[in-house]
């Protein structure tokens, strides 16, 4: 009887000490998969890191003084002209104190559109060094450059609230983009070849294709359905896009609505060079521009406008091709 006893006893210890080792390993096995899956946890946001075009909804922005300020800066982005037009004491203060253009004419959706010229996160790359003004040039100074060049108009004061409120809208709508981050959507409308245009192509090509939204003179429909192309009501000849590279690479990468991205290089070149043959306001400091050198030879001034209309321009020479 003591000797079964033993051997029974003997049995469950070995039955324990199994079970004890299958609850062991059963353990480290359940702490080894937690410890995955906190890794899988803590590795995905790096995975999945990157700048993201996500602005947020201006039915977020905050109650006060600031969302006041940031849906004002909405309203100057959307509809520029018209906001300040109809706020200037008399129409002659309201023309001199900006074109026909909005921002949106250039940055769709108060620039809260990815594909075409997004502001979304220019926040957070000002200040940065500009060569065209051979300066670090802060948001403020941005705004500006555009109020007198691609606007041509005047500059807010340095102490105007509607500057303010500008520098406030940019500023929601880049919210959580990291200080001096790369961009992915910056600078897609820009042509680094452009081939020798053909401006008696671009103006069969604009008459089929542009004339419905931006009118057979080019005076447009309106800053946000088919801004000015040229005239008075259009940018000068100091704005980005009265080069060449910027204007056939916009046409290319935006134009015509529904259908981006169709064109082939010629075409959008040809489309070029016929748009900014036709005359339009001058700007009165090209030489003060890049002052540290680097001017690019496609700036199409009042004195190329001229060689393309009486036909003795280098295109090859403009476009660097020599």
């Amino acid at each position: 009887m003591r000797k079964t006893s033993t051997l029974v006893l003997g049995f469950l210890l070995v039955v324990a000490f199994s079970m004890v080792g299958m609850m062991a390993n059963q353990l480290k096995a359940n702490k080894e998969e937690a410890n995955k899956k906190e890794e899988t946890t803590v590795e995905t946001p790096t995975q999945v890191a990157g700048i993201v075009h996500n602005p947020p909804s201006l039915d977020d922005v905050p109650d006060g003084p600031l969302g006041e300020a940031i849906l004002r800066g909405y309203e100057l982005t959307n509809d520029t002209s018209n906001v300040l037009r109809s706020e200037a004491p008399t129409a002659a203060d309201g023309e001199a104190r900006v074109n026909e253009l909005s921002c949106t004419s250039c940055h769709a959706g108060a620039g809260m559109e990815e594909e075409v010229s997004s502001l979304v996160g220019m926040a957070s790359v000002y200040p940065m060094y500009i060569g065209r003004s051979g300066q670090i040039v802060t948001l403020e100074e941005r705004i500006n450059g555009c109020m007198v060049r691609s606007m041509n108009g005047q500059k807010f004061a340095d102490d105007d609230e509607d500057l303010d409120a500008m520098v406030a809208y940019l500023t929601y709508i880049s919210e959580g983009i990291p200080v001096g981050a790369d961009l992915p959507w910056r600078h897609q409308s820009n042509m680094e070849d452009v081939p020798v245009p053909s401006v008696a192509d671009g103006e069969k090509l604009y008459q089929q294709s542009c004339i419905a939204c931006h009118a057979a003179d080019g005076a447009g429909t309106g800053s946000n359905t088919g801004p000015a192309l040229w005239g008075d009501g259009s940018f000068n000849d100091g704005a980005g896009i009265s080069r060449m590279s910027k204007m056939a690479g916009y046409i290319q990468h935006n134009m015509p609505i529904g259908a981006a991205g169709t064109l082939t290089d010629q075409e959008a070149s040809d489309l070029a060079a016929f748009i900014l043959s036709h005359d339009r306001p001058e700007w009165k400091n090209h030489d003060k521009d890049w002052p540290a050198g680097g001017r690019p030879t496609d700036i199409i001034d009042k004195e190329r406008r001229e060689q393309i209309q009486n036909g003795t321009i280098d295109w090859n020479e403009v476009l660097g091709k020599n």
